[in-house]
């Protein structure tokens, strides 16, 4: 071969090896560019958000500092265990998730305090013997930031992090839990388990969409994600199956919203579209017509001892289930009763009180507090635009610049 041809050869290779490997760069910047695959959290709106941080946008610095040094806190967590609780279950395994119901107390009267009775909105603080609710909250919180912080910013490091609390928690044959609820929230001297607790995992949404803001990473491998989908597949099946699960579903109450938010959330990230837009569109009877009143009561939650907590609570739980319903192309959050029923019309039942132009006059243990209903007015200004609504926002403070919520809703 010639002179000539050899250097026309080693440009050739030299211009297709650029070529391969600004093709590569490319493809790789295609994928970090799509969209995360989350079902509460607006994807869009999130990668709105990660582009303005990488471009120095100053206004979600605050946000964004604030969600950074949690992240660096976090990294030092460490993995939460059901099976490190002493109380062991009433099936002999660790690995089965155990709480004690919280309003429940011993009898006075009773010698050995058996039956325990119930004393609404007070608090037992012998449930904080049993670790695992705080456990899963512990994990929740901390995998729900690392996974923000990964997503936004690209560090491994975070993912990594996030994926070792997933592993200990879901997959890990040492130390994972069993998926089922079967003893949660039980009544000493009553039962050992309760579909009410239920109520206890709706957390989980907030795994699922961490898991995907960690789709992107080089940590959470296709087992992983095989795992994960395999753990929440079995938790869905026993919530569809179980009695625990057919009794917290039929709940007419705040217990039955979260069900719907945690079945929906599930069936989405499992691919089961047809199961999750039926559970939606069951919804609208379900939970809206019968949980709401035409004037936007919420009966079922105005009867307990903590009427505003609750009243709050239920609604978020149905602004949630909005949220789930978009992905399937069902819009709940203008979906009305003949008669009224809506969740606008809940929330703007209680907006008079949370801006102190009414007086609350149900019972609420530990003091009333209208700024717990700020946040729903906030998530509801992004589908309600009309000016009754606009005057109704103008009228709530302005969120803190380090709010998390900045981030999440790219303001």
């Amino acid at each position: 071969m010639s002179i000539e041809l050899k250097k026309v050869t080693v440009v050739a290779l030299i211009i297709a090896a650029s070529c391969a490997i600004a093709q590569g760069v490319r493809g790789l910047k295609v994928q970090a560019d799509l969209a995360p695959r989350v079902f509460l959290l607006n994807a869009k709106q999130l990668q709105v958000t990660r582009q303005r941080i990488q471009a120095g946008d100053t206004n979600l610095t605050p946000a964004w500092a604030k969600l950074e040094g949690e992240a660096q806190k976090a990294l030092s967590a460490r993995p939460s265990f059901v099976v490190s609780k002493e109380t062991t279950p009433p099936s002999g395994d660790k690995h089965d998730y155990m709480s004690q119901a919280p309003y429940f107390w011993p009898d006075p009267k009773s010698p050995n305090g058996l039956p325990y009775i119930r004393r609404d909105g007070e608090r037992n603080p012998e449930i904080n013997k049993i670790t695992d609710h705080r456990s899963l909250d512990q994990l929740e919180s901390s995998v729900e930031t690392l996974a923000l912080a990964f997503y936004f910013k690209g560090d491994e490091a975070y993912a990594a992090k996030a994926t070792q609390l997933l592993r200990a928690f879901f997959l890990d044959p040492a130390t994972r839990m069993n998926p089922n609820l079967q003893y949660a929230q039980f009544i000493p001297g009553v039962n050992t388990g309760r579909g009410i607790g239920l109520i206890e995992t709706r957390g989980l949404t907030q795994v699922v969409d961490s898991i995907g803001l960690l789709q992107g990473s080089k940590a959470l491998t296709p087992a992983d994600q095989h795992g994960l989908q395999d753990w929440f597949g079995k938790f869905l099946q026993w919530m569809l199956d179980s009695r625990n699960g057919r009794e917290e579903s039929a709940a007419r109450n705040n217990h039955g919203t979260y069900y719907d938010v945690q079945a929906t959330t599930f069936a989405l990230f499992l691919g089961k579209k047809d199961l999750a837009k039926q559970i939606v569109e069951t919804a609208k009877q379900k939970r809206i017509a019968l949980q709401i009143e035409p004037d936007g009561r919420q009966p079922l939650e105005l009867a307990r001892t903590r009427a505003w907590g609750y009243s709050n609570g239920n609604l978020d739980g149905l602004m949630w289930l909005a949220r789930l319903a978009e992905n399937v192309d069902v819009d709940l959050w203008n979906y009305q009763t003949k008669d009224g029923r809506s969740v606008r019309r809940a929330l703007e039942y209680l907006y008079p009180y949370a801006v102190a132009d009414q007086k609350w006059t149900y019972q609420q243990l530990g003091g009333f507090d209208g700024k717990s209903l700020f946040p729903l007015i906030r998530r509801a200004a992004a589908h309600y635009k009309d000016e009754r609504f606009k005057g109704e926002v103008v009228r709530i403070p302005k969120l803190d610049p380090t709010d998390r919520e900045h981030l999440l809703t790219a303001e």
